[in-house]
This record gives C-alpha cells, sequence and structure tokens, in this order.
C-alpha cells in the first residue's frame, strides 16, 4: 500500500510541477512597458494580433505609434503633436524598410546562469553581443509566456525566451525597457491602421521634420 501511495504522491507532484511550469501563450491583447530614456521615465504600449503590433509611446509633446508586423515587411510611423496641429502618417516604403535593417543590430546571444523574477515573471539574463557595433548588452528572458513579436522584442527573437527587460536603440536614443503587464484582450477595430486624419508622407518627410526613427 505505501508503495501505491508513494506512486501517487508522486504523480501528484509531477501534475503541481508541470501545471506550475505550464507556459501561457498570448495571441491578442496588449503590452505595457515602463521605458527610460535619458534619466527620463515613462511608458509604451503594444497592442498585438495575429502578426500585427501597435507600439505606442510618448516622445515630448510627440505620440509616436510603430505599426508592423512580424515579418517585418511593412512599417508606418505614425506621429500626433496636439499642440502643433500635427498628425503625419509615414508610410515606408521596401526600400526603406532594407535601409533600416542595415542599421539593426545583428545579435548574437550567450545564456548565463543568473535568474530574477521581474514583474512576476521568471527571468534569465542573455547576454546579447552585436556583431556590427561590437557592443554588448544584457536581455532577460521569460519561457512563462509566449508573444508574438513586436518593433522593440524582434531583436531578441533568438535569445532563448520572450524579452522582459532590455535595452534598443528608438529614433537615435537609448531606451531601457521592462515589460510591467499583459492583458489578454480584444483588440479595438482600426489599431493598426492608419487614421483617416493623419497625412500620409514618406520617410525622409518624416526625418526632415525632425520626427525621424
Amino acid at each position: 500500500m505505501n508503495i501505491f501511495k508513494n506512486a501517487a504522491l508522486a504523480l501528484t507532484l509531477t501534475a503541481i510541477g508541470f501545471t506550475a511550469s505550464a507556459q501561457k501563450s498570448f495571441t491578442e491583447g496588449v503590452i505595457n512597458y515602463d521605458v527610460s530614456t535619458n534619466g527620463q521615465q515613462g511608458e509604451a504600449k503594444s497592442f498585438f494580433r495575429g502578426d500585427s503590433s501597435s507600439y505606442q509611446s510618448q516622445m515630448g509633446p510627440a505620440s509616436i505609434n510603430i505599426l508592423s508586423n512580424v515579418k517585418s515587411n511593412y512599417m508606418v510611423i505614425l506621429v500626433d503633436v496636439p499642440v502643433a496641429s500635427i498628425k503625419k502618417a509615414a508610410v515606408l516604403t521596401p526600400a526603406d524598410i532594407e535601409q533600416m535593417k542595415d542599421t539593426e543590430p545583428n545579435y548574437t546571444f550567450t545564456p548565463t546562469t543568473e535568474t530574477q523574477t521581474i514583474s512576476g515573471y521568471n527571468c534569465k539574463k542573455v547576454l546579447a553581443k552585436d556583431s556590427k557595433s561590437g557592443s554588448n548588452t544584457d536581455v532577460w528572458v521569460t519561457n512563462d509566456i509566449t508573444v508574438p513579436a513586436n518593433n522593440s522584442t524582434k531583436y531578441f527573437a533568438n535569445a532563448g525566451g520572450y524579452p522582459v527587460k532590455f535595452t534598443v536603440m528608438q529614433r537615435g536614443q537609448t531606451v531601457q525597457i521592462t515589460l510591467k503587464s499583459i492583458t489578454e484582450e480584444k483588440v479595438k477595430p482600426g489599431t493598426f491602421g492608419i487614421p483617416k486624419d493623419f497625412d500620409k508622407i514618406t520617410l525622409q518627410e518624416l526625418m526632415s521634420m525632425g520626427g525621424g526613427r
């Protein structure tokens, strides 16, 4: 009887272990981030559904919204500056996207044994080295969840987990990003489209306005 009891206990503990480590998969919802740029604290949101994402952040008086897809062959940068009555949508051409890819980092990853709980997720530190610039950065990833990549996390697709705390370059500035929460919810219609009251311009025109990436 003791043998059966011990076997039953072992199976129960194993089941509990599998339940505790079960990976949550998100396919649609919103991610809230804490961001830090040049010592300035702020927040950002990333709405996602399927292969589409809308990464929204604030840069001074301007609200920036980057629309993109997982394949990275579509990108629109929406700039909304209410105080200046500016609403522009820079639609990137395939040539623009290829040029931007040339400037993006190309990381190789080395896992470490360091672990940390960040925003409730079990994370491990991975060392990321950019083969283009030779620079190094730390990225904390988790295997607790799977989430479609967005314009900021796509650089760490091969880091061994979903990025929770990391550093990227956005619009020429170094930005420290920490995932704060993920909510599974339906994304509003039109989230991944260009609003009708935005003027479509080129990336070059946006750069000339001082609002480039």
